[in-house]
């Protein structure tokens, strides 16, 4: 793979477009839907919902904002920091799609109402009965599926 500076660059760069991505959906959503009134796109299965949650993912810890604010923050960091330590191309996509989700759901965190640090994540696509999520939710669950995958045909050293 390429010098430890590009692996850091190399997955920053994907973390921020997924935030960008991330923020200019969310901010397309905000402008567009009401908050709790469904837009329907396939039948009541596939449908924008927009809702503002506290919470990880299906609302749990709801009382907890502050404390998933600290581990996304956390977590972008020290992606950084591991970017070098990667061995291969897919580990690093994998880490990059999951730190540029957690980038997204920080900048809500951070920026959005209540408050600086307890901000609400913004969640518009709902499938069937499913929890509501949003972009950078399925970009965090895709690297997760990358980056395992790309550790299970590594190379043994």
């Amino acid at each position: 793979m390429t010098s430890l500076t590009h692996k850091r660059t190399h997955l920053a760069l994907i973390m921020v477009a997924v935030g960008i991505i991330d923020q200019i959906l969310k901010q397309i959503m905000v402008s567009s839907l009401t908050p709790g009134e469904p837009f329907y796109l396939i039948g009541d299965w596939f449908r924008l919902l927009l809702v503002f949650n506290p919470g990880a993912a299906f609302s749990l810890g709801s009382s907890s904002t502050w404390l998933f604010t600290t581990i996304q923050l956390v977590f972008v960091v020290g992606a950084l920091i591991a970017a070098p330590r990667l061995k291969t191309r897919w580990e690093l996509v994998g880490l990059a799609l999951i730190a540029g989700g957690a980038l997204g759901n920080l900048i809500d965190r951070l920026f959005r109402d209540p408050g600086f640090w307890f901000g609400h994540v913004v969640d518009y696509i709902s499938i069937g009965s499913f929890a509501v999520f949003n972009f950078a939710d399925m970009a965090i669950n895709v690297g997760v599926i990358v980056f395992i995958i790309s550790l299970f045909f590594a190379e043994k050293k």
